[in-house]
């Protein structure tokens, strides 16, 4: 005869994450940010990537709702004017905006929340959320970052020397964010581990941090 099995009041043990991060990864125009992050996103399903809604027309292959909400002027101005938006700012002419519900969503259901966002819009998130975590994307070079630009097809030779310019001025305030990582051409997957490591570490950094939208 089988004995019984043997019961005890422990309770049962549960998975627990930790506390999800509101994670801004930005740098200058053409140094592979978007990239990285999908890269990231593929392999982490943990990392969710925050959809940037912005005024500026789409390129090709790009699609709305997956690489950014293409609004109009009027559209975006409505967003802001009912308090959508958890940042906003003008790039190149440009709006481009945070959807603060995605990102409450995205923290609620804990998971990391990524943001990819120029120089400009990730010193207001700092501003707005002090604990959310900032992340410098570099070029290897700037004969690097100037190749990418005219690898795009879609810049003239006066938009590609103010995004340098614009590049090397973001590039020497680096040093605000908490963690720079370097995308050397040729190693997408190296920039998005070096991305997911860093998450991981303060992921498990005490004290946490605990960013409030």
């Amino acid at each position: 005869m089988n004995e019984p099995e043997e019961r005890t009041n422990e309770p049962e043990k549960r998975m627990t994450f930790p506390n999800p991060l509101l994670v801004v990864v930005s740098g200058p125009s053409g140094v592979g940010k978007s990239t990285v992050v999908s890269e990231l996103a593929r392999r982490r399903p943990q990392v969710v990537p925050i959809v940037t809604a912005t005024t500026r027309g789409r390129r090709e292959g790009e699609i709305d709702g997956v690489h950014y909400h293409f609004l109009s002027k009027e559209a975006f101005r409505e967003l802001m004017e009912r308090d959508g938006l958890l940042e906003h700012a003008n790039n190149h002419g440009y709006r481009y905006g945070t959807p603060v519900d995605q990102v409450r969503g995205i923290l609620a259901a804990g998971r990391d929340a990524i943001l990819t966002i120029s120089p400009r819009g990730a010193r207001n998130v700092r501003r707005l959320v002090p604990d959310a975590l900032l992340i410098f994307v570099m070029p290897p070079s700037m004969e690097d970052l100037a190749q990418r630009l005219r690898g795009r097809g879609s810049e003239s030779e006066e938009s590609i020397e103010r995004r340098r310019l614009d590049a090397e001025r973001w590039m020497a305030e680096a040093d605000d964010y908490d963690h720079i990582v370097v995308n050397e051409t040729g190693h997408l997957e190296d920039a998005a581990d070096k991305i997911w490591e860093i998450i991981q570490a303060e992921a498990r950094r005490d004290p946490p941090r605990r960013p409030q939208v």
